[in-house]
């Protein structure tokens, strides 16, 4: 068969969760014989005409079509929030590419970047679609659910109020930020629907407005014209069933990962823990500050902490970071590495820490971790709590406490066994074979009643 990919972005210069997850999935595709190809974005680092931002490289043997884009104006689209989500030049590109290669399958893992109406462009060629959501993208134009105060959102409101009080708190002024959380979320809907009704011919800060509003229906209209959507965790389904989608549409796949290398790498760990790790984006809402400060007030002799990220992603949170571990031996950054090192990184930690300040749809490195008899010491939100269970095969603690972190990090720094017991009930995960065992059998369903 001849299987579309499409990722917000991509190897090489990208190697988180998702862009993990997608070239797996390709090269597990491509061994079994498929022809894979993969449609992805890129951030602009020039000014480019509308025909300039496209163009194509090959990985591994994998043909990735790449669509710079930027956060303006593009083509015949003034209105910036529209292209978010429905940016008609990357679908135009994507009508070329599926014109050209003909696919039997499209399988979306992120539209960020490219934007949700490319689904229109696939099921008007009567194409099997599916989509794997590995964040909330879907239903948030921030992709986390999560609130200016750190709790959650169940997302967007009748009119999309709550967004556009949201994008505004983060992209306004300092008097917005203070001024708009008072509002109430029926009030701002209130003023979202007038201000479509009345100003769009007016302000182009109203064409804004209107964007964000119309988001969700648009985005969850397209969604229901997929063939399948793999859920990979509860949190996902609910959140997905709850802002409109059809629940006949969803079926659970949990993540599965590349597991080859972990036989040599993946002893059970015994004792205490000496060697605590922080695996991933270095950005706030990962939550890497959180573990320096729980970190610093343990204060124990012989633990060290270990963090893998790239410096040069959130240059600014970096420094805070490296500012936060001034002066202290034990804290060590440690860089990038290959993926298909992991394995042996993770050998060398007693623990994974993950603690994030967002709601997670369980990271791939968690899967990893477990891979490797390594425990998990989570943030408590519901999509990591589905699989790091606490006392079980690792630890949990309320996001962003970082008193609660510190006692978790000494229970397994001073309590016998604990590490032991923790480690011995880590699973191996799904593997990426298993993983797209599955997908083949729902790919060739679908052709079939096609």
């Amino acid at each position: 068969m001849k299987i579309l990919l499409t990722v917000h972005q991509f190897f090489p210069e990208y190697k988180s969760g998702t862009e993990v997850l997608t070239f797996s999935v390709a090269k597990e595709l491509l061994q079994r014989g498929h022809e894979v190809f993969v449609f992805t974005g890129f951030p602009a680092q020039q000014v480019l005409s509308d025909e300039m931002r496209l163009d194509r490289y090959e990985i591994e043997g994998i043909a990735v079509y790449r669509y710079h884009h930027a956060v303006q104006p593009l083509a015949d689209q003034r209105v910036v929030t529209e292209i978010e989500y429905n940016n008609r030049l990357a679908s135009r590109f994507f009508t070329q590419i599926v014109e050209e290669i003909q696919p039997d399958i499209v399988h979306f893992f992120h539209f960020s970047r490219l934007g949700i109406g490319l689904i229109d462009v696939a099921t008007a060629s009567n194409i099997p679609i599916y989509f794997t959501p590995t964040d909330f993208w879907a239903v948030c134009p921030t992709c986390q659910l999560l609130l200016n105060d750190d709790s959650m959102c169940a997302g967007p409101s009748k009119a999309g109020g709550n967004c556009v009080k949201h994008v505004a708190i983060l992209t306004r002024g300092e008097r917005v930020k203070k001024y708009m959380p008072l509002i109430p979320n029926p009030v701002a809907d209130v003023m979202v629907t007038l201000t479509k009704k009345f100003l769009t011919s007016k302000s182009s800060l109203a064409l804004e407005i209107a964007a964000m509003s119309n988001r969700r229906p648009f985005t969850i209209a397209r969604l229901n014209r997929l063939n399948v959507i793999f859920s990979p965790t509860q949190l996902m389904t609910k959140t997905l069933i709850h802002n409109g989608v059809n629940a006949d549409l969803i079926r659970p796949l949990p993540f599965g990962i590349d597991i080859s290398g972990y036989d040599e790498h993946s002893g059970q760990r015994v004792g205490m823990a000496r060697t605590i790790g922080f695996i991933g984006t270095l950005s706030p809402h990962k939550g890497c500050h959180i573990l320096i400060e729980a970190f610093k007030q343990l204060n124990l002799p012989n633990l060290q902490l270990k963090i893998y990220g790239n410096p040069n992603e959130f240059p600014d949170y970096f420094a805070e970071l490296k500012a936060l571990a001034e002066n202290i031996d034990s804290i060590e950054f440690c860089g990038t590495f290959p993926n298909t090192k992991i394995a042996t990184v993770l050998s060398e930690l007693d623990t994974l820490v993950v603690p994030s300040l967002w709601y997670e749809n369980t990271p791939l490195v968690v899967y990893s971790a477990f891979a490797a008899h390594c425990p998990v010491v989570a943030s408590d939100f519901p999509g990591m709590s589905e699989v790091v269970l606490h006392q079980q095969n690792g630890l949990v603690f309320p996001a962003g406490d970082i008193n609660a972190l510190t006692e978790q990090l000494r229970l397994l720094a001073s309590t016998p066994d604990l590490l032991t017991r923790l480690s011995a009930n880590c699973k191996p995960p799904k593997s990426i074979l298993d993983y797209v065992n599955e997908l083949e059998t729902a790919y060739h369903v679908n052709m079939q009643s096609a």
